[in-house]
């Protein structure tokens, strides 16, 4: 591996960051890290090591070198630290000819630690429910990790089926199919291989669009059990984000199970993370459907002040993670 890359990578698995920023300056190239404690800035190398480097990953992820202005995607699994870490790429050029390159980091084989390990098994408890169950949070919340640890929960004995774009984690339990617009694979041609299939579960990945919302519905409302993700700001906004993308809320009455929404706070006293829930379903998830006041938080905020008081956050992290 080239020096400055397994440098790089190194510093950005032991800091458990989410994402690596290789961004075009002024005189330079600046290396960035997003981590729970936010982004920082690690490194600065110049504008032709930094064009090594962009090559050196582009290489490895399969991304064509000689384009630097077209936006492009690629991915790859490695081995960093002793660790397997999914790695994907996102590459575009900026206005004055240099390329900037963005690489998100999937920690395929650690689950998340869960402040409150109720609220996995309350999930849990409620996927014999079947219908849709969302999870929501910002990029880097655990999304992913936790909806396959509530598949493999749900999922014992069972068939799983996974349609992503791309797959983030390989899970061999799990039968995994892959987007890809190149060779004329959607969504759609997955959906009905995948139900040809008969899954007892069934993963869609991340809710970005209204076909990808649409088909979510669609296979709840088939009775099948649907986990998916999407960016929300709160457990209850997930709805409001379901009808932006054209769900009615007779549908989502039918087949919405249960909505949550996360975030990884620092642990006080431990370099590392835990994962915080907020659970909407029952009588709560009914009347935010049938209502527009979806913006409550009291469990959420309350759930932190008991953090606070056993001494698991501190108090800062405390105010930093309040609005969600």
């Amino acid at each position: 591996m080239n020096l400055l890359a397994k440098e790089v990578l190194g510093t950005a698995v032991e800091e458990r960051a989410s994402d690596v920023f290789i961004f075009p300056a002024k005189a330079n190239y600046e290396i960035k890290l997003r981590t729970a404690a936010g982004l920082r800035q690690v490194k600065e190398i110049d504008f032709k090591n930094g064009k090594e480097l962009l090559n050196y990953f582009k290489f490895q992820a399969q991304m064509d070198i000689a384009e630097h202005r077209r936006p492009q995607v690629g991915s790859y699994q490695t081995i960093i630290n002793s660790e397997s870490v999914f790695l994907r790429f996102s590459s575009i050029g900026e206005f004055s000819g240099y390329e900037s390159l963005v690489i998100r980091l999937i920690y395929g084989e650690k689950n998340n630690t869960y402040f409150f390990p109720e609220q996995l098994t309350l999930l849990e408890n409620l996927t014999r429910q079947r219908g849709l169950i969302i999870t929501s949070g910002p990029t880097g919340s655990g999304k992913t990790s936790s909806m396959y640890e509530l598949a493999r929960l749900a999922g014992k004995n069972k068939i799983v089926m996974t349609i992503e774009d791309p797959v983030e984690v390989w899970q061999p339990e799990f039968l995994q199919t892959q987007v890809n617009i190149i060779a004329g694979i959607t969504y759609p041609d997955l959906l009905k291989a995948a139900l040809r299939h008969r899954p007892d579960i069934l993963i869609i990945g991340e809710i970005r669009d209204t076909d990808t919302a649409r088909i979510s519905i669609n296979a709840a409302l088939s009775g099948h059990l649907v986990f998916a993700t999407v960016h929300a700001k709160t457990a209850l906004q997930t709805i409001s984000r379901l009808e932006g993308l054209g769900i009615t809320r007779d549908e989502l009455e039918n087949c919405l199970t249960a909505v949550s929404y996360q975030r990884l706070l620092p642990i006080e006293n431990k370099d590392s993370l835990g994962c915080l829930m907020d659970v909407g379903y029952g009588e709560r998830l009914f009347d935010a459907i049938t209502s527009n006041n979806r913006a409550d938080l009291a469990e959420w905020k309350n759930n932190l002040d008991q953090l606070v008081k056993r001494g698991k956050i501190s108090e800062n992290t405390r105010q930093r993670f309040e609005q969600g």
